[in-house]
């Protein structure tokens, strides 16, 4: 729960009474490897935040096949303000490997906004930087060539090479996994 709190206060101001309200809507869940924290055409139910682990975005495009849009690991807001309108998700959210995560239900989180000054406004701010992330790391694929992908995904996720299924960083790059083997094999 520390580091949540440690996260937020990087984009605002929060008093101890404000900080122990928060800790009192959250829980601590513990998520295996391949576990959904939403599913596509569901609505969301909780809003987490990684403390360990690694999560992917993926959805199945028209001919079925599956693709990865994003990683995301340790410290960092599964948020999107779309989850507040109950309206179903597009996409996947699963679990790489086991997860540890700060939980808050849709009820909960809509409480801290309700009775928290600034809180919009700080998660505003989050939920900012998050896209623009998004976004530099997808424009920059665009215009690189396969093997410029992998070592850029290699240098953002190091530790993530090793635990993330070959299939699932080909699809994130947008190459077959026979290339990615390839591109492996004679970067070595």
């Amino acid at each position: 729960m520390k580091e949540f709190i440690e996260y937020i206060l990087r984009f605002g101001n929060l008093n101890e009474q404000q900080i122990d309200f928060i800790s009192d809507k959250a829980e601590i869940v513990e998520l295996k490897k391949n576990e959904y924290i939403a599913e596509a055409g569901k609505t969301v139910k909780r809003i987490a935040f990684i403390l360990e682990g690694i999560v992917r975005i993926c959805y199945y495009d028209n001919k079925g096949d599956e693709i990865t849009k994003y990683f995301f690991n340790n410290s960092h807001l599964l948020y999107s303000p779309e989850f507040m309108t109950g309206m179903p998700m597009p996409e996947y959210w699963q679990t790489v490997t086991d997860c540890r995560l700060v939980v808050f239900s849709i009820r909960e989180w809509k409480e801290l906004s309700d009775t928290i000054i600034g809180w919009d406004e700080i998660i505003q701010k989050i939920v900012t930087k998050n896209h623009r992330e998004k976004l530099d790391k997808r424009s920059l694929m665009v215009a690189q060539d396969a093997t410029t992908r992998y070592l850029d995904f290699f240098t953002q996720f190091p530790t993530l090479v090793n635990q993330i299924p070959l299939s699932y960083i080909a699809s994130y790059l947008g190459i077959t996994q026979s290339s990615l083997s390839r591109i492996r094999k004679n970067i070595r």
